[in-house]
């Protein structure tokens, strides 16, 4: 069956105001910004852009509003090829905005966040008709209801779900989790989560046989991950010169996702997702360094003969 979409996305996306200064800067100090840029951002947004530069056919499925944030948002991702026909447009409503400040010392930042005006998308805006046209669901925790609604869809239409998760505040985080199929985490959020301390524990208590993968990465440490309950295998990071931070598991989740509606193996969407968010880390920004698939490519080529 033909699918309209390979990767439909649900969550945040947001307008990152990305701040460059020398080092972090100490309380009470003045310190001048070096650079600074506008650039798209939130988590589904990013990891659909990842997406379709990996040639993905990416959609945008979220509620936003008529003002200069929402206009900016709709038309970054269009301009790289995320269909945002399924947006929900509101009054009032507005994409997540940040303020990012990097330090270019080290590549770690801070991100300042408001949510004022964020809505989710209603079950009566999740058709099965709108679910059912992707090869493949990804839903981040941003928009937990709505996460919680499409997941039920996708799993009655048989449709696997890729999920970004953050943040364990919510309770109902925890009904999620069993909807997800390929649940892709940081360390810090599967250890709370777990109550584990080594990273292969962690992926042992979050896997099982009723989810065909789990990932839980480590950022310069590299992701540790098992199929359906098997074995804990580890992928390295590669070693790259960090510009900045930004973004890169959104882009690792994004990149993931692409190669699962392409056909790949689960080990091979690992080894493309880390590259991703790799590459990523050597640019400025959440999305401008985001790599295409050639790109990926010629990387593997260059750092595995290396190795």
């Amino acid at each position: 069956m033909t699918k309209l979409w390979d990767v439909l996305g649900f969550g945040a996306v947001a307008v990152d105001d990305l701040l460059y200064l020398d080092g972090y800067p100490l309380p009470d100090t003045k310190v001048p910004i070096q650079s600074q840029r506008r650039e798209g951002g939130g988590l589904a947004g990013t990891a659909l852009v990842a997406a379709a530069r990996l040639g993905a056919r990416a959609a945008y499925c979220g509620v936003l509003g008529d003002d200069e944030l929402s206009h900016f948002s709709i038309e970054e991702l269009e301009r790289e090829g995320v269909d945002c026909t399924p947006v929900v447009l509101r009054a009032q409503a507005r994409p997540i905005h940040s303020v990012v400040i990097v330090s270019q010392a080290t590549g770690e930042r801070t991100l300042l966040y408001s949510l004022a005006g964020m809505m989710q998308p209603q079950p009566q805006d999740i058709s099965d008709e709108l679910i059912g046209e992707c090869r493949v669901l990804f839903v981040d925790h941003t928009v937990l209801q709505a996460a919680l609604y499409a997941a039920d869809v996708a799993q009655r239409l048989g449709v696997p779900v890729v999920a970004d998760i953050e943040s364990d505040k919510d309770p109902q985080l925890f009904a999620l989790l069993p909807r997800v199929d390929h649940l892709i985490v940081g360390i810090d959020l599967a250890q709370n989560v777990t109550g584990e301390r080594t990273p292969a524990a962690m992926v042992r208590a979050l896997s099982g046989k009723d989810r065909a993968c789990c990932v839980v990465t480590a950022g310069e440490r590299g992701c540790w991950y098992a199929e359906r309950g098997g074995d804990v295998r580890h992928f390295p990071a590669f070693d790259v010169q960090v510009v900045d931070t930004n973004g890169c598991g959104d882009v690792f989740h994004g990149a993931y996702a692409a190669c699962l509606a392409q056909g790949e193996r689960v080990d091979t969407a690992v080894e493309i997702a880390t590259a991703a968010a790799g590459i990523k880390a050597t640019h400025p920004g959440g999305r401008s360094g985001i790599p295409t698939r050639s790109m990926i490519d010629q990387f593997l080529v260059e750092h595995l003969h290396a190795a």
